[in-house]
């Protein structure tokens, strides 16, 4: 026996002294091969717990394990500011937010689904000769040999399944294989019909600096010194599809005059050209405003070849089954085996398995509704991490470390099922699992739970319970337990009754069909919190931010048929995509209160003295900003081989200012204590509230973030950091005051990222824009929101062609005892267990 078969393999990851962000020195156990849920309110610190120090020093280690040459090549994580971290596991993170694919990516090519559809209609499909005759599917083509057609006695080999990849060899020619087609418009060349060519009437000439082109359009002939529209057909033919034609003209610049040779380039030309050079978004902008996306008349939006979509497996191509959704792939692919020869049969049957144990994960998640075609940019956030999820078990790896970032986002209660078999699978396999999420229901499945709190910012960071459900749910401490143990009242807020939802109008919508969506007609009580509900695919995006929104914004689509305003004048679509694009946007910038401060600071007599201006006092551009970091608090260290590593300014220590700028101090209205502008800017929101109790428009600034739950951010933190919750309550501040009877604000699921407390601070942000006569509408899945809504539009019964419907339309207690579809009776058990 070997003197080593005694050993115990380590039980947990020991964390010890973590300090990244606002973790104060926190040590924790983390058991492996285990399901591990981290909890807490927003900015507690779980996120930087799981992400910042598990998965940095996961990962990072990794890394340190391949060659130096690997690792300059493809970067590395710097140290997580932590004393130890023992018996880490490989680590793998699925982010909150996967990036958005590019326009080649599909559902189909994310899932890799479609190289086994291809592979399918490569071996299995009856092909054509080149001469156009239909053959019976043989294995010639798997076993790499010709195919000789019995009509005219042509030899030809079968396609590979690369030949039937619209991102390779099977790309439509016309559209390169995106499925769509971008062209000149017309009609957006021309700024005035009423103004000369001469004048600048062609806008591409002016924009793109061609200046010289009407004098080249007036040696064909073009008369460029009167209104466009008296010009003749031949005219603007020739100004907007002229020939590449030079001719000689006679050019006056400062230096002189000059007889030049110049080529003509027409309007459409013009554009085009400035398309191909368009290396940033900036210039895409400017050059597709120009420009038309239609689908491909080659190809029909299918993105094949003609000779791609050629095999056919039971009289349907690739671009047939492609399109259909993934349900109904599932449902035909059984059928093939019968479609073909004996001979092919126990190939068929391997890759049909195949393709169903790939689809299994996918539709367990809830993502059967949607089609292979879909183009990948245009899934939801949550629809793509549920494709890395489904991936990542597939892998069927072991001993893996999963950090994953709030699994549940996007997820109507009946797919929670399916993402706890999924985590259970991935345990199961021999990995670990560690999860940051706050809804209870996916929370109530973990083997181990770890919260962090109390509360956001400096008043979190710690471990305040640890241990099972059970055991977190019963120690006084834990903010989540009542939530888990159906302690906690569910409805908070006073909803409107059946008898006066309406009382303050109604917004009437109709709608002709659209993707999966049938026919609708649709009311919405003005002044009141609407909620639209449904599982993923259902149609919610579809009516609510596809039809609603652009209807009441004067630009309605070809699909809305109808529509009643009731008087609303404005829409705001309030969403979680971050703010601001790097570190010099912070609250104190987007709230405004900056600027104020600013002022106030340079009204200090400390100031004058110095001739200093507010302009002064900015840490972007001022004079008294630090000029080692430039304002921006951090500088980038070059480590040679491996990464950058950005740390706080050594100058100002983070503080954005030079040592100068401490000079000013202003005294607090208690007299108590004079505070510098940096000083201020390090304090929370609630820290600094007394600070500045003397300047009424900075005090209603503050009090604003204070009231949608965010005064535990500091002035100058960055909001690009902030997360998406914390991003939609700080767009709202500035309408918390104003009266909002004319508007209509839509959210699309705000409750992304929150602890059920939080949730309770924003169904008082909402009820606070409803008070002030405000019409709110939620696209939502979040039980707890759901059920403090005056009104609930649930659509469904399933997604995709499944979905699309009214199921159910009322106040909460109509839509439970309609419970027509599957969020009335979720929504029934969530209120009983937590009455």
């Amino acid at each position: 026996m070997s003197a080593h078969s005694d050993r115990q393999p380590p039980s947990c990851i020991e964390v010890r002294g973590a300090r990244v962000h606002n973790l104060r020195d926190v040590d924790v156990d983390i058991p492996l091969g285990r399901l591990v849920g981290i909890a807490g309110v927003s900015g507690s610190g779980k996120s930087s717990l799981a992400m910042g120090v598990i998965y940095a020093e996961g990962s990072r280690r990794y890394l340190e394990a391949l060659s130096t040459y690997t690792r300059r090549r493809i970067g590395q994580a710097p140290r997580a500011d932590v004393e130890r971290v023992s018996h880490v596991p490989a680590a793998l993170a699925l982010r909150q937010r996967p990036a958005v694919p590019g326009p080649r990516s599909t559902f189909g090519t994310s899932t890799e689904l479609l190289n086994v559809l291809r592979l399918m209609f490569s071996r299995l499909a009856g092909h054509l000769c080149p001469n156009g005759h239909r053959q019976a599917p043989t294995l010639n083509v798997a076993a790499e040999e010709p195919i000789v057609c019995p009509e005219c006695g042509v030899s030809f080999f079968g396609p590979g399944a690369e030949a039937l990849a619209f991102n390779s060899d099977g790309a439509c020619p016309t559209c390169e294989g995106l499925g769509t087609v971008r062209e000149v418009d017309d009609a957006t060349l021309i700024r005035d019909e009423d103004v000369s060519i001469d004048d600048g009437t062609v806008i591409p000439w002016q924009m793109f600096g061609f200046n010289v082109q009407p004098q080249i359009a007036r040696e064909f002939g073009v008369r460029t010194d009167v209104p466009w529209r008296e010009l003749t057909e031949a005219e603007k033919q020739i100004v907007l599809a002229g020939p590449e034609e030079k001719k000689h003209i006679t050019v006056t610049s400062v230096k002189g005059v000059h007889d030049l040779d110049f080529t003509f380039r027409n309007a459409r030309l013009t554009v085009t050209e400035e398309l191909k050079r368009a290396d940033t978004e900036k210039r895409l902008a400017r050059v597709s405003r120009f420009l038309s996306e239609h689908v491909c008349p080659d190809c029909g939006g299918t993105r094949l070849s003609a000779a791609a979509r050629a095999p056919q497996i039971g009289g349907r191509d690739l671009a047939d089954i492609t399109a259909l959704a993934l349900h109904d792939v599932v449902d035909w692919a059984p059928t093939v085996v019968e479609a073909v020869p004996a001979e092919l049969q126990p190939m068929a049957e391997a890759l049909i398995a195949t393709l169903l144990g790939m689809s299994r994960r996918l539709t367990e998640l809830g993502l059967g509704y949607l089609a292979l075609n879909r183009a990948g940019a245009t899934l939801s956030t949550g629809e793509r991490q549920r494709v890395q999820l489904a991936r990542a078990v597939r892998n069927e790896t072991t001993g893996v470390l999963y950090v994953l970032d709030e699994p549940s986002i996007g997820l109507h209660p009946a797919n929670l099922v399916g993402l706890q078999r999924v985590l259970d699978d991935l345990v199961g396999g021999g990995n670990s699992v560690v999860m940051v999420d706050h809804d209870p229901q996916v929370l109530q499945g973990v083997d181990h739970l770890i919260e962090i709190g109390p509360g956001a910012g400096a008043d979190g960071g710690t471990v305040i319970a640890q241990g099972t459900v059970a055991q977190v749910g019963a120690d006084p401490a834990s903010r989540i337990g009542p939530f888990l143990i159906g302690a906690e009242q569910v409805v908070v807020r006073e909803r409107a009754g059946v008898a006066e939802v309406f009382a303050h109008g109604t917004v009437r919508l109709r709608t002709s069909a659209v993707h999966t969506v049938h026919p609708l007609d649709v009311t919405i009580p003005r002044g009141r919190l609407t909620a639209v509900t449904g599982v993923s695919g259902s149609g919610k995006t579809t009516l609510v931010l596809e039809s609603l929104v652009p209807a009441l914004a004067g630009a309605p689509p070809s699909h809305v048929v109808s529509l009643e305003p009731a008087g609303i004048e404005k829409v705001d679509v309030v969403d979680a995509t971050p703010i601001g694009v790097n570190v010099r946007s912070t609250v104190g910038t987007y709230s405004g209160a900056l600027d104020e401060l600013r002022r106030a600071y340079a009204q200090l007599p400390s100031a004058r003295e110095e001739g200093l201006t507010a302009s002064d006092f900015s840490y972007n551009t001022g004079s008294l900003r630090c000029p080692r970091c430039e304002g921006t608090g951090q500088i980038s260290l070059d480590v040679q081989f491996l990464p950058d590593v950005d740390i706080d300014c050594p100058d100002c220590r983070g503080r954005r200012y030079a040592s100068s700028a401490w000079r000013h101090t202003r005294p607090a209205p208690d007299g108590r204590l004079s505070i510098a502008l940096p000083d201020l800017l390090a304090l929370t929101v609630v820290q600094a509230l007394p600070q500045v109790e003397d300047l009424p428009s900075v005090r209603k600034k503050l009090t604003g973030l204070i009231d949608v739950g965010l005064g535990y951010l500091t002035l100058g933190e960055a909001t690009p950091s902030l997360s998406g919750g914390e991003a939609q309550r700080l767009k709202l501040v500035a309408e918390l005051r104003r009266r909002q009877d004319t508007a209509l604000f839509v959210f699309d699921e705000p409750t992304v990222g929150l602890h059920p407390l939080d949730v309770r601070t924003l169904l008082s942000v909402l009820d606070g824009l409803v008070q002030r006569g405000g019409t709110v509408v939620v696209i939502e899945h979040d039980l707890d929101l759901i059920a403090n809504a005056d009104y609930v539009i649930d659509l469904g019964p399933s997604g995709g062609v499944d979905g699309g419907r009214i199921v159910a339309a009322g106040t909460v207690d109509e839509v439970i005892a309609d419970s027509a579809g599957v969020t009335a009776q979720y929504l029934a058990e969530h209120l009983t267990d937590q009455r």
